[in-house]
């Protein structure tokens, strides 16, 4: 979770950078919304889906 954070965080610049070159940088904003998209979804809808899932034991 942190490395996902973290790594979203660093290459956020990189990402939303208009300069120079920046074209080449355009598809790692992909790749952002991608890990964070996905720290999402592991914090907030998968343990709700597991709690949905399970099954009741006696």
């Amino acid at each position: 979770m942190i490395t996902g954070l973290t790594a979203s965080v660093g290459l956020f610049p990189a990402s939303i950078s208009h300069g120079v070159g920046s074209q080449v940088q355009k598809p790692l904003a992909v790749v952002v919304g991608g890990m964070l998209v996905g720290t999402i979804l592991l914090l907030l809808f998968f343990p709700r889906l597991l709690k949905f899932v399970e099954v009741k034991e006696i």
